[in-house]
Parts: structure tokens; sequence; C-alpha cells
């Protein structure tokens, strides 16, 4: 008797913990924002000065949190055209130097700025705050602020239509 509900009670909470880290990973695509249009990620990306590549295989990112695509960056916003694993909570910084790992990442935050939350995971448009210089930072930070979990990263330089 005590065996089987030994049994009933582990089966019981392992779904409920099954179906928790489950509710986690599908509410932030569920209750996402549509991502931008395609066509004005295009435009952004044909005005911004500065690009950079947001990696799959960062040391940091894994199987749950990574980043893949293009990333520009102007004086008033940041683009994002590729993909994002889903997650809640995620927000863009700009660091003074490239990061690829939370602990690399921890050790910048003090030095890094806060420019605004991702809320969508199929390209994003976020608004760069009024007095924040992006010609201080050369790096785009992904960051997981619910469990402090390093998402992804790209370098930026002058793109290839500012250079010429």
């Amino acid at each position: 008797m005590i065996r089987r509900w030994f049994i009933l009670t582990s089966s019981h909470f392992g779904m409920l913990a099954i179906g928790f880290a489950g509710g986690i990973y599908t509410l932030p695509i569920l209750t996402a924002p549509r991502a931008p249009d395609a066509a004005v990620l295009q435009t952004i990306t044909a005005e911004t000065p500065y690009a950079g590549r947001l990696a799959r295989n960062l040391k940091g990112s894994d199987l749950l949190h990574w980043g893949e695509g293009e990333v520009r960056v102007s004086r008033v916003r940041i683009a994002h055209i590729g993909r994002l694993a889903p997650g809640p909570a995620y927000k863009l910084y700009l660091a003074p130097r490239f990061v690829d790992t939370k602990e690399a990442f921890l050790l910048a935050k003090d030095k890094s700025v806060r420019v605004g939350d991702v809320k969508t995971f199929n390209g994003f448009i976020v608004e760069v705050p009024a007095g924040v210089d992006v010609r201080d930072y050369n790096t785009v930070v992904i960051w997981c602020e619910a469990f402090e979990q390093f998402i992804s990263a790209a370098e930026y330089q002058p793109s290839p239509q500012a250079q010429r």
C-alpha cells in the first residue's frame, strides 16, 4: 500500500514538474507580440551604421539559450533579423567589450547599459534610450533577467553601407 502511494505521488509530482517546465518555455511564445514586419526590418538595416552577428555556437549559449542572425545598431534603435530561443524576461544590453558567457557578462554588467526588453523571438526592434551613445559600446548582449542566463551576444562594427 505504501509503495503504491509512493509511486503515485512520485509520478504526479514528476508530471507536475514537467508541466511547469513546459509552461515556462511555452508561455513566452504564446504571449509574445507579433515580430516586426520583414520589410520594416530591412528598411531599418539599410539605415544603420553598425552591424554584427549573433552566433548560435557561443561558449555561453546552449540548446535552450541561443540567438542567431544579424544585428543592426543605429543611434536610435537596434534591430535583429534572425531567431532567438524563446524565454521569459529577455533584456537587451550594450556592453563595452565582447562577452560570450554568463560569467563574462556578469563581470561587465556594471559597465553595460540596459537598452530595453526583447519581446519577440523572430526579429526585434528596440529603441535606444535618450542619453545612450552606442559608440561607447561595441557589443549587443541578450540576457534573461529572470534566470540570470546568457542567451547570445554580437560584437558590432561599422557596417559596409556606413563605410561607403
